[in-house]
């Protein structure tokens, strides 16, 4: 099978696990929906104001359409994890008001508070990151149009990054390779997104594979000016994989030694 295989590295980066406030945790690896927005970056895929999503139309053959029928591998380890320890500052008015009584004022209890009030936030933050992720698309095209809006980018939004607008990455390399079906098994030091629905043979059993089982998000519709994200289950493993006694089989470049686990979006 043809995929496209994307090297990437980061020094920092930050991938938030939802609904985690004051100490702000994060996945070892990139959600697929963070990958997913780092393509509509480089393909210049937008919001439309007042639509549910970039494009409305069916059965269309735009780059929008055709990212949705993508498959992504994700697979990534880090050197180390720090802590931050920082300030989030609410400055609208109306906290502004709830915390002070009206705007003028900025004591509470006799001492002087920054405007909006404040709270401190630990965020935790992945060093010397390094990612692996494969993408396969019935039409290679579409595949070759993903290289080259990395390797010239026209249309790009933003500057790189995955995660935070501040965890920029660097692509070490990014080409065409074939993944072999093999039953080669280990300790492969990485961590992986093992999809309940992966586009392998139709042998695997997501059963018997271990890892802590999460619902991870993908696409999503703006409803109301909120975020609708669509999850599907995968498990966070932690490269100890064996396949042999259970008589699977999957998708491996053997150039990184590295099992690959497309997953249907």
């Amino acid at each position: 099978m043809k995929s496209l295989k994307l090297k990437i590295y980061q020094p920092h980066a930050h991938y938030r696990i939802p609904f985690t406030y004051q100490r702000r945790h994060t996945y070892p690896i990139p959600p697929y929906s963070t990958v997913i927005g780092l393509l509509c970056n480089i393909l210049g895929i937008r919001n439309i104001e007042g639509k549910e999503e970039p494009c409305m139309n069916q059965n269309c053959s735009c780059d929008y359409h055709k990212l949705k029928n993508i498959k992504i591998s994700i697979c990534g380890k880090f050197e180390s994890k720090t802590t931050e320890y920082i300030w989030f500052r609410n400055l609208s008015i109306k906290s502004h008001n709830d915390r002070f009584g009206f705007p003028e004022n900025r004591y509470i209890f006799g001492y002087a508070e920054h405007p909006g009030g404040q709270m401190p936030v630990l965020i935790d933050i992945l060093n010397d990151v390094n990612l692996w992720i494969y993408l396969y698309h019935e039409d290679e095209k579409f595949l070759d149009k993903i290289k080259n809006s990395f390797e010239n980018p026209q249309n790009r939004i933003y500057p790189l990054h995955l995660g935070r607008a501040e965890d920029w990455m660097v692509i070490q390399e990014i080409n065409f390779v074939d993944l072999e079906e093999t039953d080669y098994g280990g300790d492969f030091k990485k961590f992986f997104w093992i999809p309940r629905n992966c586009s392998n043979n139709s042998n695997f059993d997501f059963e018997k594979f271990g890892g802590l089982l999460y619902k991870i998000p993908t696409f999503y519709r703006l409803v109301n000016g909120k975020r609708d994200f669509i999850y599907i289950d995968a498990k966070l493993n932690d490269g100890e994989i064996i396949l042999s006694k259970n008589n699977i089989k999957l998708f491996f470049d053997k150039n990184e030694y590295i099992p690959v686990f497309l997953a249907n979006l």
